[in-house]
């Protein structure tokens, strides 16, 4: 068995801008956080955008669940997912999750449709291997960071600061291909080992 999940990978230039964006909002929370608040950043190289988490799964479905995929998700579009600012799951006063993703108003728009769309297919693909389907609705985003312990202290200096209220301009994630990553927890946090990768290769 293997801990595993499909995902979208970042680029190099891509996360070392994020790498940027953490260490700005890092040095401008910590002056207001309390001593018992617990933030774990994500490593900039670990940052991908996720499709689906597997979770524990039989390695024999490595190779169906590559058809699978390909069948699915091959003839699709490329989409751009623009990184226009920062959010908080599940809500800003109280977050558990400090992420940046696309403006409400590109989330209403024809791209929004088609990476639900892809998703949906991906989705499909799982639910035919035996895997559960997500009831929530799929929303791009990337994780910058999680609150261990402390949310509320967070959503103070949240506020305080107005950092959810600036726009971002990180250009955009190119969402080309899905690949299957296997994940290993380690002392020193999650490694990742790249299992296969399909391309979006439609016109």
């Amino acid at each position: 068995m293997i801990r595993a999940f499909l995902a979208v990978e970042l680029s190099q230039e891509l996360q070392a801008e994020l790498a940027t964006v953490q260490q700005n909002l890092k040095r401008r929370i910590e002056p207001e956080m309390k001593r018992d608040t617990r933030i774990s950043w994500t490593k900039p190289a670990s940052i991908h955008l996720t499709i689906k988490f597997l979770g524990d799964m039989d390695e024999q479905v490595i190779d169906p669940m590559l058809v699978a995929v390909e069948q699915t998700v091959g003839s699709q579009i490329p989409v751009n997912v623009p990184l226009e600012r920062l959010g908080a799951f599940p809500r800003p006063q109280s977050p558990r999750v400090l992420w940046v993703g696309p403006s409400e108003n590109w989330e209403r728009g024809g791209e929004a449709t088609r990476i639900a769309e892809i998703h949906g297919a991906i989705e499909q693909a799982c639910e035919g291997l035996s895997f559960l389907r997500e009831t929530r609705p799929f929303s791009p985003h990337l994780t910058l960071a999680r609150i261990k312990v402390g949310e509320r202290h967070v959503g103070v200096a949240l506020a305080r600061i107005g950092v959810l209220d600036l726009p971002l301009s990180l250009g955009s994630l190119a969402v080309e291909s899905v690949v299957l990553m296997k994940s290993e927890l380690k002392p020193t946090g999650s490694v990742y080992t790249k299992l296969w990768e399909v391309r979006l290769s439609g016109n």
